[in-house]
């Protein structure tokens, strides 16, 4: 890129202290132009001037402070701040803001067209933070590839050649229709593509004043990624609404959509796609439904022995009905295939209703909800029941008449599987009498409840120990046995492979058999802390003990059991 030059003023200084003759500035300049570098760069590159000795005079001279740019997390650097266009033109970085003002590491604190540009641009005052120049050079590639490269090993071939299975006669018209669109065409295949390299589950546009962020839930958590420019922020919404067959003119109200994106000959991923109109434009949230990324082994998602064998007898009966309970992206849908995995047989026939349907599962009967259709949970159930059905499985009990038709089903010969939104087992058992269930429907019916929630592993290459004394440990929860044999909990550090000491998710579970003391209990109306209780006494592991078994095992650290186990 050509650089614009304003470098009189530092060529002047350079002459008046001996470096430059005045005869050869027009050539240095014109040879700045030609080869596309900034002056600073050639006066070093030249070997005209070391870039220290330059740093130097030029603080001396301009009173400009000297920041060391080697001892500056570059990381940490907004993104929304990097705009790669301004950068490469006035070769110079914006590093942070604080307050109004914008401060910019430069080489040469005399380029007064980058301060005013910079500022124009993001509405701000500038100040300049002088640098070395080789500190500047080397960190300017390291954001630049960042930001180029972020997707590793995906090429630009595949960024380019990004199918969208659904409507794709009307991108095409698209695409012809605006060549100026292209950039912004690669810019969020690059973003979906790196989200699935990362292994997210959501992909959050968010539309501000000063800003346009783009953010990845990754293993349970919003992370900040590279971020275009504010002003694009309706053509990234339009196009991400023409990908999802939306109304791109209507920007008033709330839009659902679907994506299909065809990465591979045999390789495809599935998006849902939510609009919601905010003060600054179109915020837009992708779910990604990645059925190739699920792992439906049973021995892998993190169930002990003992929460196993009650899941795997719980699927071997031939009636009654398993419910697992979780809140939103607790992976409760995991769980349940996981189940219908092992069931899956030539000599069984399985049918699901799922709203929407995450995971393909070959042998199964699946059916995507259509509340605009008329085909619901209570329509497919009936359905099914017509079908000559062994399995059956709802994708969640969101009212009465569900729960109605799950459960006579469940008493009459058939396996049902589904879903509840509670905080615990036992809480499930009272969530269902509140729906206006039965007592003796509930105990007669239900089989095996599994609450859950999702944790995140620590990266077994940064994990480190740390030293909690024995009555902390006993405050956190640990029992004294587990204290008397030795607790070495671990902490999350953060390293090159993993996300700030995280990598993956594993599963925390609360199994609880309905058994006939428990089914009586429900039949007097007992509350859930009493039918949680009597099953601790039966051997249950609540939430909460199942996670510090993870801490004990190194699988996860104390932080996060707090996190998804305090209510």
């Amino acid at each position: 890129m050509q650089h614009k030059h304003n470098a009189s003023g530092l060529a002047h200084s350079l002459v008046a202290h001996a470096y430059l003759a005045v005869e050869e500035i027009p050539q240095l300049l014109q040879s700045a132009k030609l080869e596309g570098k900034a002056f600073t760069t050639l006066l070093v590159d030249s070997n005209i001037i070391d870039s220290q000795v330059l740093a130097k005079l030029l603080e001396r001279e301009y009173g400009v402070p000297l920041l060391d740019l080697d001892t500056f997390k570059l990381e940490e650097i907004p993104s929304n701040l990097l705009n790669e266009k301004l950068i490469e033109k006035h070769h110079a970085l914006p590093i942070y803001v604080q307050g109004q003002t914008l401060y910019l590491a430069m080489s040469d604190p005399t380029n007064v067209s980058a301060l005013e540009e910079f500022a124009f641009s993001f509405s701000l005052h500038t100040e300049v933070l002088l640098v070395d120049e080789l500190q500047l050079q080397k960190a300017l590639e390291s954001v630049l590839e960042n930001d180029i490269d972020a997707l590793g090993d995906l090429n630009d071939t595949d960024i380019d050649d990004l199918e969208v299975d659904n409507s794709e006669s009307r991108l095409d018209q698209e695409n012809k229709d605006s060549n100026d669109d292209a950039p912004i065409v690669k810019f969020v295949n690059k973003i979906l593509l790196d989200a699935i390299k990362k292994g997210a589950s959501d992909i959050h546009f968010e539309p501000y004043e000063f800003k346009y962020r783009v953010r990845f839930r990754i293993d349970g958590i919003l992370h900040e990624m590279v971020s275009p420019p504010v002003n694009l922020a309706m053509r990234f919404s339009a196009r991400l609404k023409v990908m999802a067959q939306l109304d791109i003119a209507e920007r008033r109200i709330p839009q659902d959509g679907r994506i299909k994106l065809k990465l591979s000959k045999n390789k495809s991923v599935d998006l849902r796609v939510s609009t919601l109109p905010t003060m600054w434009g179109e915020k837009v949230v992708m779910r990604i439904l990645d059925s190739n990324q699920a792992s439906l082994n049973i021995d892998i998602l993190g169930y002990d022995n003992k929460q196993k064998d009650l899941y795997l007898k719980a699927l071997q009966k031939p009636q009654g009905m398993i419910l697992i309970t979780g809140p939103t992206g607790s992976g409760k849908t995991v769980s349940l295939y996981s189940g219908l995995n092992i069931l899956n047989t030539v000599e069984r026939n399985i049918s699901t209703a799922e709203d929407p349907i995450e995971i393909n599962l070959s042998g199964i009967n699946q059916v995507q909800i259509n509340l605009k259709a008329g085909l619901t949970f209570p329509t497919a159930l009936r359905s099914f029941l017509r079908q000559d059905p062994d399995v059956v499985m709802v994708g969640e009990i969101r009212d009465i008449e569900t729960a109605e038709i799950a459960i006579k089903a469940a008493q009459t010969g058939h396996l049902v599987l589904s879903t509840l939104h509670t905080n615990s087992a036992a809480e499930t058992l009272t969530r269902l009498s509140n729906m206006g269930v039965p007592a003796y429907n509930i105990g007669s019916s239900v089989s095996l409840i599994i609450a859950q929630r999702l944790g995140r592993r620590l990266c077994n290459e940064c994990k480190q120990p740390e030293d909690i004394p024995a009555f902390e440990l006993a405050k956190l929860g640990f029992n004294q046995q587990q204290i008397d044999l030795g607790i070495t909990p671990f902490k999350a550090i953060g390293c090159k492979q993993c996300t700030k000491g995280y990598k993956g998710r594993v599963g925390i579970y609360e199994v609880m058999p309905m058994s006939d003391k428990i089914a009586r209990m429900i039949l007097t109306g007992s509350n859930s802390l009493e039918l949680g209780s009597q099953a601790q006494q039966e051997g249950m592991d609540t939430l909460r003990q199942s996670a510090l078994q993870k801490v004990i095992d190194g699988v996860t650290s104390l932080l996060e059991v707090e996190r998804i186990t305090s209510h």
